[in-house]
């Protein structure tokens, strides 16, 4: 509720008799309050003076034509703080957060201003006070960290990218966004590989967000267009070939009752094979074939989504939910694994007659594998998007984990 000018002045007394007499920072924020030409209620005046730009979430696609003139208006801004020398190193010896009170506090306040995540009005001070805390969550949101307003290292490793690097990271990310920015289609589902997320966009708006986990270092998730067909769930799972060589192998020759505690079948030209019949020394194991009953321990969990690509890969339920709370989510062979997969899978069949979500949740409770055809394939797009803008001075920025923006100081997993 707004108030009149009579009941903000007395408030604005009230607040000056409790400060220390005679303070001047205490005189300034009273006086800023009551120039403000927005004033109202007191939350909203000392929120504002926490921080500037826009909110970090928004319902924006990342492959949009706004997010390209964000990004166009972001490298202006960020080679503007270049051509003044960009911002301050924060020395990483120490856990700064909430209520902390350090020297170190001072360049972390000024490394926050340049970026935009702290309001100059905020002044200059060694105290790790509430505005700086809601500062570095911000930061912590644009960087794709877990917003706890703590300094750790991964935190420190994104603050400390250069100011020249960030801007280089923009100007390649722009050439990929632009290539992106047409129509997609109505709808559609985009898995951004270094975010380790997934937008399903409807109406030119995100819809749903999903946190993602993808391939690692060594085992990449690909760039790809394709269309998703095909939900099945209760899936088997078929163990590619280099699963078999790289994992399945190892660990039978360290529990050779691994396939038997996890409901994996090896099947051959002539039927089922026993485990205990294969010289696990060796590598003959790889030309056979190794599916996996559906079930709770599953690879794929409760369902798998297919769409057409040469390289195998697919998007699935994990029975590791505990793997979505990590800070790196790169963890898979090239598959997507999708959290919350079931309201995703909801979406995908919405215009698939006889598919609403009751009759999803009884066929995953059956535990029959169950194939659904599209009825409408939807758009699937696998992209390497490392940084981008949802508006004024919100700039996100992650970690190059495929090394792909070709700048080693961006490839902050090597480093920690």
């Amino acid at each position: 509720m707004k108030t009149d000018r009579r009941s903000f002045l007395t408030g604005a007394g009230a607040v000056a008799a409790t400060l220390a007499s005679g303070s001047a920072q205490a005189q300034d924020v009273i006086r800023d309050l009551i120039l403000s030409p927005r004033r109202g209620n007191w939350d909203e005046q000392f929120d504002a003076r926490a921080s500037e730009g826009g909110r970090v979430a928004t319902s924006l696609p990342i492959f949009s034509a706004e997010t390209v003139t964000h990004v166009e208006q972001a490298i202006g801004q960020y080679s503007s703080i270049v051509a003044q020398g960009g911002w301050p190193t924060v020395p990483a010896s120490k856990k700064l957060r909430l209520g902390v009170v350090d020297g170190d506090v001072e360049t972390l306040r000024r490394r926050l201003m340049i970026s935009g995540d702290l309001s100059t009005s905020a002044g200059i001070s060694p105290a790790f006070d509430s505005y700086v805390d809601a500062a570095v969550k911000r930061f912590q949101l644009r960087h794709g960290l877990p917003s706890d307003g703590v300094m750790g290292e991964y935190s420190y490793a994104a603050m400390n990218v250069s100011a020249p690097v960030r801007l280089g990271q923009l100007d390649t990310n722009l050439v990929r966004l632009r290539a992106m920015s047409g129509f997609l289609g109505d709808r559609y589902v985009m898995v951004n590989i270094p975010a380790a997320q997934i937008e399903a966009v409807e109406a030119g708006r995100v819809v749903l967000r999903h946190t993602a986990i993808v391939g690692k270092i060594d085992r990449q998730t690909p760039i790809l267009n394709s269309k998703i067909n095909e939900v099945i769930v209760n899936p088997f799972w078929n163990a590619p070939e280099s699963i078999v060589r790289k994992d399945i192998i190892p660990l039978m020759r360290k529990n050779p009752n691994y396939l038997t505690e996890n409901n994996i079948r090896i099947l051959g030209p002539q039927g089922e094979v026993d485990p205990m019949s294969i010289d696990w020394n060796t590598e003959e194991a790889a030309k056979l074939h190794f599916r996996q009953d559906p079930g709770k321990i599953n690879a794929m969990a409760s369902v798998k989504i297919n769409f057409p690509n040469p390289h195998a890969v697919y998007m699935h339920d994990t029975p590791q939910q505990s793997l979505f709370n990590q800070i790196e989510r790169f963890h898979s062979s090239g598959c997507v694994r999708v959290q919350n997969v079931r309201d995703l899978v909801t979406w995908l069949l919405r215009d698939t007659p006889g598919w609403d979500r009751q009759r999803f949740e009884q066929s995953i409770k059956s535990g029959e594998s169950t194939p659904v055809a599209l009825t409408a394939p939807v758009p699937v797009y696998f992209t390497y998007v490392s940084a981008w803008s949802t508006g004024d001075r919100v700039v996100h920025f992650r970690n190059d984990i495929y090394g792909r923006d070709g700048v080693d100081e961006l490839m902050i997993s090597a480093a920690l």
